[in-house]
């Protein structure tokens, strides 16, 4: 039971930053048309910098989140006119061409953490940020910071942004172009302009999950953020492209399921876990669990 009670915890805080993920990915699918699937590697990236900083501070952790928040935040918002320039027609989501060249700038970011810093080897971050003593000990069952400050501020996070969305003006606009993008034009909603405003908030939620990632992992590497993109297309999938409670859902119960597999199974089951439940729910239901909202 101990064992059980250890993985729950675990897999909750590994699914709210699924959660986050998700929810930056969706973000960005409803409001600014694209499929960034390289979300996660941007995030990875905003780690790096975390890291940097937090060297070159003397571990100022004050500086090194407001690092990881603004470094994503800008990276984001640099790859806007990119993506913008390959859409054909703003009121279509261009699968196609916006994967394509996601996967692109994903790969380009994942060669320059190989090549550009601590010579591709993975980094290690600082006890001042991730902690060593666990907040709460009994037998096997044992919390620590990171996985506190996950859950945590995937509720924070999480539940300002539907607060965002469902009781403020900017909300109501990335929800009206979410529903129809042609009608949300004709009454006065600027398209492009909330579209950057959805990178910002995107590029937030991607400093928050980077600081996250660092305090649950303690250490990144180049390909971690391909590691983690696929499992965002697999919760997306699964639950249905764009559905923000859908994303909810499912990425709390990957987590959950997969820190059971790894609590209970012998060898490396967890990374294919995704992937199975994503082939089984796409030949049972194309549209995802909780359908499609695109």
């Amino acid at each position: 039971m101990q064992v059980f009670i250890a993985q729950i915890i675990n897999g909750l805080s590994l699914g709210s930053i699924y959660v986050l993920l998700v929810t930056g990915f969706n973000l960005l699918l409803l409001v600014a048309m694209i499929i960034h699937f390289s979300y996660p590697q941007v995030v990875v990236f905003s780690m790096y910098i975390v890291w940097i900083v937090l060297n070159a501070t003397g571990n100022n952790l004050l500086l090194g989140i407001a690092a990881g928040v603004l470094s994503s935040i800008a990276l984001n918002i640099v790859c806007a006119p990119l993506f913008q320039k390959v859409m054909k027609n703003r009121g279509e989501v261009d699968i196609n061409a916006t994967m394509v060249l996601s996967m692109a700038i994903g790969m380009i970011i994942t060669d320059v953490l190989s090549h550009a810093f601590n010579k591709g080897l993975p980094i290690a971050f600082p006890e001042a940020l991730t902690g060593s003593v666990p907040v709460f000990r009994v037998g096997l069952i044992s919390i620590m910071p990171g996985q506190v400050w996950s859950l945590l501020m995937g509720i924070i996070a999480v539940g300002g942004f539907f607060l965002l969305l469902y009781n403020t003006r900017a909300g109501r606009a990335f929800r009206a172009i979410a529903e129809d993008p042609a009608g949300a034009r004709l009454v006065g909603i600027p398209l492009i302009k909330t579209g950057f405003q959805s990178y910002a908030l995107s590029g937030i939620l991607g400093g928050i999950i980077a600081i996250l990632l660092a305090m649950l992992l303690h250490s990144a590497s180049p390909g971690l953020g391909e590691q983690i993109s696929h499992k965002v297309l697999a919760v997306s999938i699964v639950a249905g492209l764009g559905n923000l409670v859908g994303g909810l859902v499912i990425g709390l119960a990957l987590g959950i399921l997969e820190a059971l597999v790894q609590g209970y199974a012998s060898g490396s089951w967890s990374n294919a876990i995704a992937f199975v439940v994503m082939l089984v729910v796409i030949l049972a239901k194309p549209k995802g669990l909780f359908g499609i909202k695109v």
